[in-house]
């Protein structure tokens, strides 16, 4: 059956026939630098993340499930199908607190569109042009969708916002590098719509498993499912977002639909799309920052420290506040920043850490004020940290715009510092560096399967770094 376009919504037409373009569409010159960075912070954090609890366990179910070698797991040799791939390296890249998010749509797009995109692009040999131009319509979609639905009074109502705006940028991602017309386009949107839930309890999850999956595993792989199965042939809605019983109506008390397609191919999300300096939770970016730069500035000793209040916005507050995880635990990385004077990934990652005298001393110190008046402060997320010194002198400092964001992004040596320490310890540094040159210059890439050989696991008894 042949759906008449005049059935078919404005914004549901525009956003279908934007996806079915979008491989074959230039991206402007600071468009697709962005993206080459969010690629590499993302396979970094997948990298890293493939030697943490939530990735184990990742890799293993994956491994269980066999599977048409189709796609890579990153940080192992396993092939398998791009739906498992996807659904394995979606949990890695956020296997902890490493990967990338997007506040006004609250999401982390990174987690979910970069896998999916991945193991498409395998599965289909396609460039490395392609598959960074489908990076860039994953985030697009991903935040349009949130905003369709109103991302706070969606979040508000307990539903998670991460995994629903993540499943939407990952079947446009995969649509696009399976070739798509416009009409295959709106059954995988209808696809994308039926499978798109989360529930917002995995903030409560202390080992990050669930979280891993919710965040990332879950609408990475469901993308992948849902281009798949239209790629097979499965037919759906022509309009999942309009007419009877259609996904606002569940969804949204009130929905927006031109948020779907507003400014496609002018307003590129990616461009608003943060890169964490720390690899450690996004409300405790804004903590560290203001810490760094009175260290910075005023070098305050640990033991000359009597008292620091840290003033964070009230939601931020809740999650961070004495957390279980020592890379959300916003009192534990302050101490630790103090005592070390530096942050890596290894020692925000480490438990023992959380036990040490040195950062207990500094941490009983330290208060968490939660603050309302931050809650609707712009930029989101800044905070407030006052130190008080044993000689009685006050230090303060607010940071505005947290390093990282789009407000005050990272150099790409920033990004690719970050990149070498999530890296560098898996595969050894030459293998980490040859990695991030690689995604410095992925579009020259004639197939993307060429990228399995950086980030394969050593055969066994071979050192890292030795492939």
């Amino acid at each position: 059956m042949i759906a008449r376009l005049d059935k078919i919504s404005a914004p549901t037409r525009r956003l279908s026939k934007y996806i079915a373009g979008a491989t074959m569409r230039p991206l402007p010159p600071a468009v697709a630098e962005k993206a080459r960075q969010h690629v590499l912070d993302t396979v970094a954090a997948m990298v890293s993340g493939s030697q943490l609890r939530p990735g184990r366990m990742a890799i293993g179910y994956v491994a269980s499930l066999g599977g048409v070698p189709e796609a890579s797991v990153v940080g192992t040799q396993i092939r398998t199908s791009a739906v498992n791939a996807a659904l394995a390296n979606g949990m890695l890249a956020h296997a902890d607190e490493t990967d990338d998010s997007h506040a006004p749509s609250r999401t982390h797009p990174g987690c979910a569109v970069i896998p999916a995109a991945l193991a498409v692009a395998e599965r289909m040999h396609a460039t490395g042009e392609a598959f960074l131009r489908a990076v860039v319509l994953g985030y697009d979609m991903a935040a349009r969708a949130n905003y369709s639905i109103g991302a706070d009074a969606f979040a508000a109502a307990s539903r998670s916002t991460h995994s629903v705006g993540g499943v939407f940028g990952a079947g446009a991602a995969a649509a696009a590098l399976l070739g798509f017309d416009a009409v295959a386009v709106r059954h995988l949107l209808s696809y994308c719509a039926q499978q798109a839930s989360g529930i917002g309890c995995n903030v409560r999850d202390s080992e990050h498993i669930e979280k891993a999956f919710d965040f990332g595993g879950m609408p990475a792989r469901n993308g992948v499912a849902a281009a798949t199965m239209v790629a097979h042939g499965f037919t759906g809605i022509d309009d999942v977002f309009a007419g009877e019983r259609n996904f606002f109506d569940a969804y949204a008390p009130e929905p927006d639909p031109s948020q779907l397609a507003d400014a496609l191919g002018e307003r590129f999300e990616i461009l608003s799309t943060n890169i964490k300096k720390w690899s450690v939770g996004s409300p405790a970016q804004s903590a560290l920052d203001a810490l760094t730069c009175l260290m910075g500035r005023e070098k305050p000793a640990p033991g000359e420290i009597a008292a620091i209040r840290v003033h964070l916005p009230t939601r931020s507050a809740r999650t961070v506040d004495n957390a279980p995880m020592p890379d959300v635990n916003v009192q534990h990385l302050m101490a630790l920043l103090l005592v070390d004077g530096r942050l890596t990934f290894h020692s925000v990652h480490d438990h023992d850490r959380m036990t040490d005298q040195a950062v207990l001393t500094v941490r009983k110190n330290i208060e968490l004020v939660p603050s309302q008046g931050l809650m609707e402060a712009r930029p989101r997320r800044q905070a407030i940290v006052e130190i008080v010194l044993r000689d009685g002198r006050r230090l303060s400092h607010r940071t505005i715009a947290v390093r990282g964001t789009a407000d005050n992004p990272m150099t790409r040596d920033e990004v690719e510092a970050k990149a070498l320490d999530l890296m560098v310890g898996p595969l050894g540094p030459a293998r980490a560096e040859e990695l991030v040159s690689a995604c410095r210059a992925v579009e020259r890439c004639r197939d993307m399967t060429e990228f399995r050989r950086l980030w394969d696991a050593p055969a066994p008894g071979q050192e890292a770094g030795h492939a």
